[in-house]
């Protein structure tokens, strides 16, 4: 199959996101966030948030550095395991190739390089393929990164060409079929009302 992008959610990643995006709420599906609170829940939803669908991973923005999963008590970044991220952006290809200066955009929908509308999203690249969250085992970001349009965008260099699952057996030289990078969303209105932006991700490959 042709080189391709997609998205999926859920502890190991098994929920594809193919004509759907993420939400981001107060305790439960539908309820607000606060202004200049972090979100309580996330949740598999349609393009407008209307829509409950599955209950994704919350990884809610507690620190610069650290954050609170499915709210339980806060954990430095890298500690933070592949498996529970908010999002697995897998990348796939028919024959094996290596990834390099892979990035990713939050922007207002309308074209990349603009920023989200009265909303703060805070992005963290996790490479932590060990399921223990302790020791500081992962080499991703040690802290949150706020992501706009084109003027902050997050490159995910700390694990440029990761592999299946993100096990990056050869370092940035990991040559595969299906490249997964794992990212942590925390998001905060700074405005009333709901608020609608996306993601973009571009990849190079060889």
């Amino acid at each position: 199959m042709p080189a391709a992008i997609n998205f999926f959610t859920l502890e190991n990643h098994t929920a594809h996101l193919s004509g759907s995006g993420l939400g981001f709420f107060g305790s439960t599906f539908g309820d607000s966030v606060q202004i200049g609170e972090y979100q309580d829940s996330t949740f598999i939803t349609n393009s407008n948030g209307t829509t409950e669908g599955l209950q994704a991973t919350n990884v809610k923005f507690v620190h610069p550095n650290s954050g609170s999963i499915n709210a339980l008590t806060p954990i430095a970044a890298l500690n933070m395991p592949n498996y529970l991220a908010t999002l697995n952006i897998r990348f796939t290809n028919d024959v094996a190739v290596k990834c390099q200066n892979p990035k990713v955009y939050i922007f207002d929908r309308v074209n990349i390089n603009n920023n989200p509308s009265g909303v703060l999203c805070k992005v963290m690249e996790i490479v932590h393929p060990s399921t223990l969250q302790t020791g500081l085992t992962g080499s991703g970001s040690s802290n949150w990164v706020t992501v706009n349009g084109s003027g902050s965008i997050l490159n995910l260099s700390n694990n440029p060409s990761p592999g299946l699952s993100g096990h990056a057996p050869s370092g940035i030289n990991t040559i595969s079929e299906r490249h997964d990078y794992f990212l942590n969303i925390s998001c905060s209105p700074s405005s009333v009302g709901s608020k609608t932006f996306g993601m973009y991700t571009s990849i190079e490959y060889l």
